[in-house]
């Protein structure tokens, strides 16, 4: 079901300035070709690392599975997006009008002007993804994509559009202060009352826990929505995947993205850079402890169920991944007090960063590697930036603790992340690798012959509650790789979701 809804509203502060400082390991690091973003950007120190961050990227991840550039056709959709945006966004008299027309329910709206108006939900991973594929919907369908950021999302993003265009909701949008009351009603689905009242504006749940709007997916349901002027989404999923089972976007989808493992890279990359506050972080921890090591180690934990899984039963289960499945950590010499090499010159600097909840992981593995040599006679540091103990969704501070951490980890050589966790999905779909999925070792007895960690297939994100409806269907499709190219498959770390991929039969 699809639901008729009004919008609440909730205004962006401006993004706070902060000083960032000019990368100083550029002879180790080369740009990204070509760069999506516009030209019509300025140099602007309000936003360093849209020009910076290309720069940062590693030139010598062997790890990576797609050096893909984007296509042609993308750069050039983009670039009427942008026109379209800066036509249409809260700036412009179509957009006013627009709001005044929606107040009176006028069917007699601008034809120009169509808008989708991401809501947030869940944790900065969830949202990340649900924000890219909200933009992917943009361009597919000639939407004007509006977020309402609440607070604890002020200030982690730039402006992502040009020549001054905002992608933020005002706070005197006709409807603010009202949303709520729908949102309440929304999960009453059987209540007769929420059915469609009029065709102005229609709210789309489009989370993991709701199975109704569902029909979202139908290519007959999005012939009805090209007549809706403003579509409000929730969601906390990455659904682009399932855009490419639908006959009515395959075509089109797959002009804009003919390398399916570089998806989200290219549109995440585009839509997302960091405010000087995260960037800032970043650059600076970046440059104190991983731009001097020949290999960057990203470890990415997230514990789920911390009295089924606790780090006791965790780091044994991460050392087996590391340093006996993956092989990318040495082992250590069993005599504490052996030597290390003379040759401390040719010795290789592997920098492991942590990025977790908690500090068991980094402190067992940072006495390791200190208290006694690598079989390999490596040099291993270990490094964390924060450990905040518990997620906390709301809190802005925690937000830029996080997003710190996934930018960092996109900018390492190998990655290993938990399974199921969309916030290792964001940074090794950023950073174009395929990760290593730690597998939740639950019932350790039960698993103990199965493998710690499987090695990911594509750097896409996982869609994990996808549609289950009509499975005969031809517009469902062999969802797992049917048809002339097949791009689905089920997830490695996930078995019932499905993930974009470059397959071959």
């Amino acid at each position: 079901m699809i639901v008729a809804s009004l919008l609440l509203i909730i205004i962006d502060p401006r993004f706070t300035q902060h000083r960032v400082p000019t990368p100083s390991a550029r002879d180790r690091i080369v740009p990204l070709r070509p760069s999506l973003v516009s030209s019509s950007f300025p140099d602007q120190p309000s936003c360093a690392s849209r020009q910076q961050l290309p720069q940062w990227r590693s030139s010598s991840s062997s790890n990576s599975s797609n050096k893909s550039p984007a296509s042609p056709y993308l750069l050039s959709r983009i670039r009427d997006y942008e026109q379209r945006h800066k036509r249409c966004d809260p700036h412009s008299e179509s957009f006013l009008r627009n709001s005044q027309e929606l107040l009176t329910r006028s069917k007699d709206l601008a034809p120009d002007c169509r808008y989708i108006v991401w809501v947030p939900v869940n944790g900065l991973g969830n949202r990340m993804l649900s924000l890219a594929s909200s933009f992917v919907y943009a361009l597919l369908t000639d939407r004007v994509l509006l977020v309402d950021f609440d607070d604890s999302m002020s200030g982690l993003f730039c402006e992502p559009f040009p020549d001054d265009a905002t992608w933020l909701l005002p706070g005197d949008f006709t409807f603010k202060g009202r949303l709520g009351n729908l949102l309440e009603k929304s999960e009453k689905k059987h209540d007769e009352e929420i059915a469609v009242q009029a065709t102005a504006l229609l709210y789309l749940y489009l989370s993991g826990d709701n199975n109704y709007d569902m029909l979202f997916y139908r290519d007959d349901t999005q012939k009805l929505l090209t007549n809706v002027p403003w579509l409000v989404l929730r969601s906390d999923q990455h659904f682009v995947p399932y855009f490419f089972v639908m006959p009515g976007f395959r075509a089109e989808l797959d002009r804009l993205f003919p390398d399916k493992e570089a998806v989200f890279q290219h549109v995440g990359r585009y839509l997302f850079s960091p405010t000087n506050r995260v960037w800032g972080r970043v650059a600076r921890f970046y440059d104190t402890y991983l731009a001097k090591a020949e290999q960057r180690i990203g470890l990415q934990v997230r514990v789920f169920y911390p009295d089924k899984t606790p780090a006791s039963l965790m780091l044994p289960h991460i050392l087996r991944c590391m340093q006996v499945v993956s092989g990318i950590l040495p082992r250590l010499q069993q005599n504490e007090t052996s030597p290390t090499s003379s040759a401390t010159r040719s010795r290789t600097l592997k920098a492991v960063l942590v990025a977790s909840l908690l500090e068991e992981f980094y402190t067992e593995l940072k006495d390791m590697y200190w208290m006694r040599p690598a079989a390999d006679d490596a040099a291993v540091g270990v490094y964390q930036t924060s450990h905040e103990g518990w997620q906390e969704t709301g809190n802005g501070a925690h937000n830029v603790k996080a997003l710190v951490d996934i930018y960092l980890l996109s900018m390492c050589d190998v990655l290993v992340t938990s399974h199921f966790s969309t916030f290792g999905y964001v940074a090794h779909s950023l950073a174009g690798l395929r990760p290593w999925y730690l597998q939740n070792p639950g019932d350790y007895e039960a698993k103990r012959n199965e493998p710690a960690c499987v090695r990911a297939v594509s750097p896409e994100p996982c869609f994990h509650f996808h549609p289950y409806y009509d499975t005969n269907s031809a517009n469902h499709g062999d969802a797992a790789g049917g048809g002339p190219a097949p791009v689905i498959m089920n997830c490695e770390d996930y078995e019932w979701g499905f993930k974009l991929a470059n397959l071959k039969y």
